[in-house]
């Protein structure tokens, strides 16, 4: 009898079809509220809405004095067979280690085990943790402020060219630079610091370059040491840029090594203006890109970084922020 009422009411009131929706629509949107309240889910709101919504966090800088400085010196003439020259420039006295031929699985185990028990402060533990697994090590004592000029070079009784095809499974040389005093390990919060350097060999006649740089800390963090992309005062004169024909075989040997991500050439501009305004001076990086071209006026504007597009997760000021002046304040 009830079904026999509702189809008649269905057939003759169009009213009915309208107010079963309105009711569906209601009860609805009751769940929704019921479940997530007023704040509407990311997945319901406008893509555009969301990317410009996102917050970017602002990270606050430590001051950390790094006791330790490693350049190479003529990575044009460097080569597995001719050696290399490395000048180190140290705050104190220390030690140079060289581990050429380093296994690449124990050194990333060595660097784990000074996160969790084993602190890496002097070569000895190093070595230890390496287990011994590479060819040959080489030490020298650095004077403090010395600028000293290392020249290294694996022996040629080990008879080695090349250190195989990629995947490789060991560094051409890995540097350790280390504090020599005792004393001096309990000033500073860096105690060591670690280079992993690639050296042109028969198989792969890339430039001689740092890849990677780990400093090493007391309380046994360790940090990936990466270079900022920062404005230049001028643009590289016409003799000093590489050919076409140069960059794209290296960038092939790049990709084939698995570096090609590893190592990207700084954009260059004119000035170390900002970017934007061009005004105020350049003051904060932004992250992951590693951008520094925004000053402190720009830099709550964009959620992008202006030179690669890439979306800004963190950025961090090289310079503190002067706080205004409190008589200003007092007199306004």
């Amino acid at each position: 009898m009830a079904a026999v009422f509702l189809v008649t009411l269905y057939e003759y009131s169009p009213l009915f079809y309208i107010a079963v929706v309105f009711t569906c629509f209601i009860v609805t949107t009751g769940l929704v509220l019921g479940w997530f309240g007023w704040d509407v889910p990311v997945i319901l709101r406008n893509s555009e809405e969301t990317q410009f919504s996102t917050r970017t966090f602002k990270k606050q800088m430590r001051q950390v004095k790094n006791p330790f400085g490693l350049e190479i010196s003529n990575p044009s003439s460097a080569s597995l067979a001719a050696g290399m020259t490395l000048t180190a420039d140290c705050l104190e006295n220390s030690r140079l280690t060289c581990f050429w031929g380093c296994s690449v699985q124990k050194l990333y185990e060595a660097l784990q085990k000074h996160v969790y028990c084993f602190r890496i402060s002097t070569p000895q533990a190093l070595e230890e943790a390496l287990y011994s697994d590479y060819l040959h090590r080489e030490q020298y004592f650095i004077k403090k402020h010395s600028k000293e000029e290392l020249y290294c070079q694996l022996p040629s009784d080990t008879e080695i060219d090349d250190f195989g095809p990629v995947p490789r499974s060991r560094y051409p040389l890995v540097a350790l630079l280390t504090l020599a005093d005792e004393e001096d390990r309990e000033i500073y919060d860096i105690i060591s610091m670690v280079s992993v350097i690639h050296i042109p060999d028969k198989t792969y006649k890339l430039p001689c370059r740092i890849l990677y740089q780990y400093l090493l800390l007391a309380q046994g963090q360790f940090y990936d040491l990466k270079q900022l992309f920062m404005s230049a005062n001028s643009s590289p004169s016409p003799s000093s840029r590489p050919s076409p024909a140069d960059r794209s075989a290296e960038q092939s040997l790049l990709e084939k090594a698995g570096l090609a991500g590893s190592d990207v050439e700084p954009v260059e501009e004119s000035s170390k203006d900002c970017v934007v305004c061009q005004n105020g001076g350049v003051n904060w990086v932004l992250l992951p890109c590693r951008h520094a071209c925004l000053c402190d006026s720009c830099v709550c504007y964009f959620k992008q970084c202006p030179m690669c597009r890439q979306f800004v997760q963190e950025s961090f000021a090289l310079c503190s922020q002067k706080e205004p002046d409190k008589d200003v304040l007092e007199a306004s």
